[in-house]
């Protein structure tokens, strides 16, 4: 964003609201961001969308041709620090662009998870039952993907698997675990290196 204020300082815009779409993807319109900024365009309280590239609204294709079509309806035009004003050209070849880019990027992070599990490594977040394990290697870089087993939450696991009913699903039986043990970690609790 402080490209963004740069810019409108230089420029002599107004800066009449931000929008901030933080840790969400990209690939999905459910952000409360992007809703927020389609709302207030539909109101009138703006007449220019200033971003830092046009994949910061939608790596969508068929979303960043809504957004657009929408905006464009409301009288806003969009504006980005990488391709200037965006037209309908733009939004056809940098929005097939996006799109091959989240295709590949799917792929090189299954790969890269396959990999790691069958290194032997936990290829997600943190499970029940696990630890974190930090360690650095020769090179003073993380290693990723161990785990230490937690031993008290471990009996909890063994007690779990022991009672499920044969044929019976595990997802019917978690909310009794959730009584009977000590809580999950928290979301990304422990994914991170030191």
């Amino acid at each position: 964003m402080r490209q963004c204020r740069e810019r409108t300082a230089r420029e002599g815009w107004t800066i009449a609201e931000t929008y901030s779409d933080r840790t969400v993807s990209g690939a999905s319109l459910i952000r409360s961001g992007i809703q927020s900024l389609l709302a207030d365009a539909q109101a009138g309280r703006f007449d220019m969308v200033l971003c830092e590239a046009l994949d910061r609204l939608s790596r969508d294709q068929e979303d960043v041709a809504g957004v657009f079509k929408r905006l464009s309806f409301a009288g806003v035009r969009i504006f980005t620090l990488s391709e200037g004003e965006i037209n309908e050209l733009h939004v056809g070849l940098k929005g097939t662009m996006n799109a091959l880019f989240l295709k590949d990027l799917a792929i090189k992070t299954h790969r890269g998870i396959r990999g790691r599990v069958e290194a032997g490594k936990i290829g997600g977040g943190n499970a029940y039952g696990y630890r974190v394990v930090h360690q650095l290697d020769a090179r003073g870089e993380p290693i990723r993907g161990e785990r230490e087993i937690i031993a008290e939450q471990a009996e909890i696991v063994g007690v779990f698997f022991a009672n499920m009913p044969p044929g019976k699903a595990r997802d019917a039986s978690p909310p009794t675990l959730t009584v009977t043990a000590s809580p999950a970690p928290p979301a990304n609790a422990g994914t991170t290196p030191p």
